[in-house]
């Protein structure tokens, strides 16, 4: 019992850290160790805001995902976009842990083409945190990315994490992490997607990502990706149905600390339509 209480809070602080840096969302992306800032569905919300310009459509998804199998480290999130005649507005939100250490954010953006091959975005989030016996604290975040189309096989995405660096306690002057992401993609064919990513947080080292996505039968993929820093191995599988409903389910691996499943639902609306 006291080696499983002591595993939970080393976890909780390990996991506590990089769900203030930048908390995946999305089982397609965490399918591909989270090498997502160049995709444009609608959890470019949780990724890249610069990316959702592209959407053509209202679309909607929720996801779960159980960090290392415990239900201490669990994640639910939802994001939800909508195109207007110029830009799309998007709303989401992700929760966090449990009644011990909780996080939250929820937030709501705006993204808009500027040319034909580049589009932006900007985000406003309020971030909270709560540790029992410890009180809680809540500010305004703000992110922003962009997304180049180089041509019909490369894209580039960038994305930045809390530009203002919003403080989160006056002690030793802590904040919420400023992270940055930058990546790119790369369309081998009509059935394969390759993913090459870079992120980083001011205060610790580089992270390197690389996935890849094909479609091994007609709407059904296979996906697979690794990162470091520390080392995590990513896999999963994605179904889309005729009524534009999509399934997504896999799993990531941290050697020392085990695997964690996760699941999402997306649905694209067809009643309403942009471009």
């Amino acid at each position: 019992m006291l080696q499983r209480c002591l595993t939970t809070i080393s976890l909780v602080f390990y996991y506590s850290f990089y769900a203030q840096v930048g908390q995946p969302a999305g089982a397609r992306s965490m399918s591909l160790a989270n090498a997502s800032v160049t995709f444009t569905d609608v959890w470019s919300f949780h990724h890249n805001p610069g990316a959702l310009a592209q959407l053509k459509q209202t679309s909607a998804g929720i996801s779960y995902e159980n960090r290392y199998m415990l239900k201490e480290l669990q994640t639910q999130a939802f994001a939800v976009a909508h195109p207007l005649k110029n830009g799309v507005i998007s709303f989401g939100a992700k929760n966090y842990g449990y009644r011990i250490y909780r996080s939250a954010r929820i937030g709501a953006g705006y993204s808009m083409k500027l040319g034909e091959k580049l589009a932006a975005g900007i985000q406003l989030n309020y971030q909270g945190l709560r540790i029992e016996n410890y009180g809680s604290k809540g500010t305004v975040t703000a992110e922003a990315g962009l997304l180049a189309r180089i041509n019909n096989q490369v894209s580039l995405g960038f994305s930045i994490m809390n530009l203002g660096r919003s403080r989160l306690a006056d002690f030793q002057d802590e904040r919420f992490a400023t992270f940055m992401r930058l990546g790119i993609q790369y369309k081998v064919s009509s059935k394969v997607l390759t993913m090459f990513e870079v992120e980083k947080d001011i205060r610790s080292v580089m992270r390197v990502k690389g996935a890849v996505e094909y479609e091994l039968a007609d709407q059904f993929f296979l996906r697979a990706g690794c990162a470091s820093a520390p080392i995590e191995i990513a896999f999963g599988f994605g179904y889309r149905f005729k009524n534009e409903l999509r399934l997504d389910m896999g799993s990531a691996w941290l050697q020392r600390l085990g695997w964690s499943p996760h699941v999402g639902l997306s649905y694209d609306f067809k009643w309403r339509k942009y471009g």
